[in-house]
């Protein structure tokens, strides 16, 4: 028996976890990830959801990247799978080909959010995730809470 993998593809292990607390109701945050507006209202300048299990989405997020997948599992309000990637731009992440999984529980000042976005394919492309999640979670926390978090500087 061989050690060799069945496949001449590299493993794509690379993952970004974070976790923010946000001072709003799980039913609340649960809504901006699955409301054309309000996802709008954080991350993106325009886009098309099809807010379902198998629904594609497109999002123009930063004016010059535009993101692709497809809802995989919508379980309001606590849990949230979605296939991500960048359409052109010549970006490392194919559209649809890493896994976003979002979980809501409920803590006593609100909601703990739990990000884990899977399958990235370098520890590059996983850097620069964390450092897009951390923009944008920041901002969708602000937003659940009553805040305002401004214009996004990154347009």
């Amino acid at each position: 028996m061989s050690d060799k993998p069945l496949s001449d593809e590299p493993l794509r292990t690379e993952a970004v976890t974070l976790e923010r607390r946000i001072a709003a109701r799980p039913e609340t945050v649960f809504s901006f990830f699955t409301d054309r507006e309000k996802w709008l209202s954080w991350m993106g300048r325009d886009g098309e959801f099809s807010f379902e299990p198998g629904g594609a989405y497109r999002t123009n997020v930063s004016g010059e990247h535009v993101a692709e997948g497809r809802f995989v599992e919508i379980d309001p309000p606590k849990r949230l799978v979605f296939t991500w990637g960048w359409a052109g731009g010549g970006m490392s992440v194919p559209p649809g080909s890493t896994t976003v999984e979002i979980t809501l529980e409920p803590v006593a000042d609100g909601t703990l959010l739990r990000l884990v976005h899977r399958d990235l394919p370098s520890p590059e492309s996983c850097a620069a995730h964390r450092e897009g999640w951390l923009h944008y979670v920041d901002r969708l926390a602000t937003l659940a809470a009553g805040g305002d978090p401004g214009p996004d500087d990154w347009m």
